[in-house]
């Protein structure tokens, strides 16, 4: 096999097995935030970067957020937020494209120049991080010479992207269903409790759970907390 043949394989291979690798660590379901460290460890891994960053977009603030890096500087890891649509990161989010920078000490449109020059950093390629065509953040790959991102490895970053954004979709579904649970339990929680005051006290059940309430703001519990007491206390009491 010709030489450049050979080399365009082994990063073709290079580039399946990280995907594979995040995959893997997509299904094996662990916590989001070690999930999306790993992913940026991958992704300075294959990429050979000096920093690679994942950036969230906050929807109350506007501003998009680091939330995870293999990097040890402390300056970059506490380096401002981006407002949408400001800074390389911030169109990338804004127009969900990806943007390339063949040195970033010397572009005005990166705003953190002063870090850039400390870290020692140079190039950079920019990727959205998108969810059924919803951008929920970017992800950065630096590098500490100049380089100019071939298509292969723009292609790369941009399928290590689409697996951190499915990650992140998922735990967000998984959190979302989670709370409806508790909520439909704290719901059964507090109408047995209702119930249980309402026969005990003989009044109405519409005034038993305006006392859970004024119960639950007194004590600076939960109505669920409050009910449970309730519940528990009644159960006491039967059992005797």
């Amino acid at each position: 096999m010709p030489a450049v043949k050979k080399d365009s394989f082994q990063v073709y291979v290079k580039q399946i097995e990280a995907i594979s690798k995040v995959a893997n660590l997509i299904a094996s379901g662990m916590y989001l935030e070690e999930l999306l460290r790993l992913v940026v460890q991958v992704t300075a891994e294959v990429m050979n970067s000096k920093i690679s960053s994942l950036m969230l977009f906050d929807p109350e603030k506007k501003e998009l957020v680091v939330k995870a890096t293999q990097s040890v500087s402390e300056a970059y890891n506490k380096k401002p937020n981006i407002r949408l649509g400001e800074g390389i990161a911030g169109v990338v989010a804004r127009d969900s494209k990806i943007i390339c920078v063949l040195d970033i000490r010397n572009d005005p449109s990166y705003l953190n120049q002063d870090i850039a020059k400390k870290e020692g950093l140079c190039s950079l390629a920019c990727v959205p991080l998108a969810v059924k065509g919803r951008v929920i953040g970017v992800l950065n790959c630096y590098t500490s010479k100049k380089h100019k991102f071939s298509k292969s490895e723009l292609d790369l970053l941009t399928a290590l992207a689409n697996q951190a954004a499915l990650a992140i979709e998922n735990a967000e579904l998984d959190l979302r269903a989670r709370s409806a649970e508790e909520a439909l339990t704290t719901r059964k929680l507090v109408e047995r409790a209702k119930d249980i005051l309402s026969q005990d006290a003989n009044i109405l059940p519409a005034e038993a759970y305006r006392l859970i309430q004024k119960q639950s703001m007194d004590m600076r519990k939960s109505m669920r907390e409050v009910a449970e007491a309730i519940i528990l206390a009644k159960d006491i009491k039967t059992k005797k």
